[in-house]
């Protein structure tokens, strides 16, 4: 986590995740255009952010779209600042809705495993179901196959989608339709990207939520870093994560 303090330290650093907050997946271009700094400035300053994984990028044609990766702040909130949860919940219902003004959200994070192992916690029903807040999700994983998600709380599915593409132990690609409430109902079909990529002694998992409408709910993809931090510390300690978010949604 030093890198992560070391990062957010410096001012300018800090602006240029504000920008990403405002509007995710910019390109260099436009983030030099926002900020009184030469080129090579905002790229050095990037670099730093990258290294602590607060920024990660994709990508799209020629283009090199940023975005902010909220994952290593969300391991400092579980570290230190979960107990006191409860009072910071109305200005982490600020953040979610201030993030939902883009169509496509990236988070990325380091995971100290094989990708066999992550691939299993991504697949595997039962540990799925730890680091998910109690949803688990049933299908063979076939290409073209469907699969449904089912919690505790609801008697019919919570999500259903398609197995667009899935090539273990690297990729899968799903479609997700969420039916928990009438209002994410009505934002239809999204689509899910797990992408593993073996680092050293560990693996860069890079989960990516498109084809969102622009402004959509952000129940839709607000959870991502609560379940990948989940997901890392089950691996990582063989240990659910206990934070009054975990047992809020597990309740």
């Amino acid at each position: 986590m030093d890198k992560v303090f070391k990062a957010l330290a410096d001012p300018t650093r800090r602006s240029l995740l504000d920008e990403l907050f405002r509007e995710d997946g910019q390109t260099l271009s436009a983030l030099e255009a926002r900020l009184p700094m030469t080129r090579i400035g905002v790229m050095k300053h990037l670099r730093v952010l990258e290294d602590a994984g607060l920024v990660t990028w994709r990508r799209r044609g020629r283009e090199k779209l940023h975005f902010l990766n909220p994952v290593p702040i969300r391991l400092v909130h579980d570290r230190w600042v979960s107990k006191y949860a409860e009072p910071w919940a109305a200005t982490l219902s600020d953040l979610k809705t201030r993030l939902e003004r883009t169509m496509e959200k990236v988070f990325e994070i380091y995971i100290k495993t094989t990708p066999e192992r992550l691939w299993e916690a991504i697949t595997d029903p039962d540990l799925r179901e730890v680091y998910s807040f109690g949803v688990r999700t049933e299908t063979d994983y076939a290409p073209g196959s469907t699969y449904e998600s089912f919690h505790p709380s609801m008697e019919t599915p919570f999500v259903s989608g398609e197995n667009l593409e899935v090539d273990p132990p690297r990729r899968l690609v799903q479609s997700m339709t969420a039916l928990w409430g009438e209002d994410v109902v009505a934002e239809g079909t999204s689509r899910v990207t797990w992408e593993i990529e073996p680092v050293g002694d560990s693996c860069r998992l890079v989960v990516t939520h498109d084809q969102l409408r622009e402004g959509a709910n952000d129940q839709l993809y607000g959870g991502w870093p609560m379940i990948l931090s989940g997901l890392k510390t089950l691996l990582e300690t063989g240990e659910p994560l206990t934070t009054p978010g975990s047992l809020r949604h597990t309740a």
